[in-house]
């Protein structure tokens, strides 16, 4: 299948036949090894000297993470939301008892960092500020580097939890450079690896942060994780097979390093705008903030989505995303993230050229003597 969702996303075939070795013991010399390379290649995308962790776990339970570890139950924060994964940031903190002030955005519509700077100064003090960099229920990037720099000049010091589950490994994003504090990603992203791992770094603010907390945490206690990884170990069992995929994917990003990633997905990115465009399809995005994984496409006037996904599928083996939340019906989402070539683009569009007709949708003269 044509998988062009934005998470799970394909992966290589030496990545899916590391998965398939034979099981080694977690609290082995050999495991360790194994979680050894994947910190020191993790440390290197991320452009980042600060510890990181890999749990078993999806994005979310590194979300949860991030909350439980680094707050306290009755700490203001703010929480900057431009979609779906950002109002479930908002909620995970509530959730644990963090006092949530949400700062909205229109769903489409990136983050104004002037905005975010005035709520801090005029709402705070906060313990901290939350944000999602790359938002794929939207098909948005927020500047996150102005976003930081804007919550420090309002109040310096102030705690930055960021939610790169969809970003990091794929759009530039030096966490050091940065200045971020706390920042978490997901193996099923631009990583190439089934779900299974949410990787998680934590700066010395951090850390003060983790120190203060008051929050129950077990399964997610970080301070564990510090210690067991200092063993070469996690401190529970973890899911060793997507260890072992991640181990060989990460030799495939290091080799291309951070510049050469954020390139080829800005590449077909642009590619993947370009040809929706062609085809007489509107962007959801304004294209200065359009997602280099992601592209959100409104559903065209008359077509019935639900119709045309299942169509895509049965008759066209290519699957892409539907809307979230309000969005549902609304938009669909191609995903080129990770494991994707040109080819792949060429293909979806070639695909939604023939698919659309079929349910009502008239191509552009253009779009059909090409």
């Amino acid at each position: 299948m044509n998988l062009r969702s934005p998470g799970p996303t394909p992966c290589p075939d030496d990545v899916l036949e590391a998965m398939g070795r034979q099981m080694i013991h977690h609290r082995s010399s050999a495991f360790a090894e194994v979680i050894g390379r994947v910190t020191d290649g993790l440390k290197t995308i991320f452009e980042t000297k600060n510890d990181i962790f890999c749990l078993s776990a999806s994005g979310t339970g590194a979300l949860e993470a991030m909350v439980v570890n680094f707050l306290s139950r009755g700490d203001r924060i703010l929480v900057v939301s431009i979609g779906v994964f950002g109002d479930r940031f908002a909620t995970i903190a509530e959730t644990f008892g963090a006092a949530v002030t949400k700062l909205d955005f229109e769903w489409g519509t990136a983050a104004d960092p002037r905005a975010v700077e005035d709520s801090v100064r005029e709402g705070g003090p906060y313990k901290a500020v939350l944000v999602t960099h790359n938002e794929t229920s939207t098909g948005i990037t927020n500047d996150l580097e102005a976003i930081a720099a804007a919550a420090r000049r309002a109040q310096p010091g102030v705690l930055l939890l960021v939610d790169a589950i969809s970003s990091l490994g794929s759009i530039h994003c030096p966490v050091d450079e940065w200045d971020i504090d706390v920042i978490a990603t997901g193996s099923q992203k631009g990583w190439m690896v089934p779900p299974g791992l949410a990787m998680i770094a934590i700066g010395e603010r951090g850390w003060h942060a983790q120190a203060e907390s008051d929050m129950p945490s077990f399964y997610f206690d970080l301070a564990k994780a510090k210690d067991f990884l200092a063993k070469g170990q996690t401190p529970w069992t973890p899911a060793i097979s997507i260890f072992f995929a991640l181990d060989v994917a990460l030799s495939h990003l290091v080799k291309e390093g951070p510049a050469g990633i954020a390139e080829r997905h800005q590449r077909i990115a642009d590619m993947t705008r370009e040809g929706v465009k062609s085809i007489g399809l509107e962007l959801l995005a304004d294209e200065q903030h359009a997602s280099n994984t992601v592209t959100a496409v409104r559903v065209p006037d008359g077509v019935d989505w639900k119709v045309l996904y299942q169509m895509l599928q049965d008759d066209y083996d290519t699957l892409i995303e539907g809307g979230q939340g309000p969005l549902a019906g609304k938009i669909f989402r191609i995903g080129h993230l990770g494991f994707v070539t040109e080819d792949d683009i060429t293909k979806t569009l070639d695909v939604l050229k023939q698919a659309l007709p079929r349910v009502g949708y008239q191509l552009p003269e253009a779009a059909t003597t090409r």
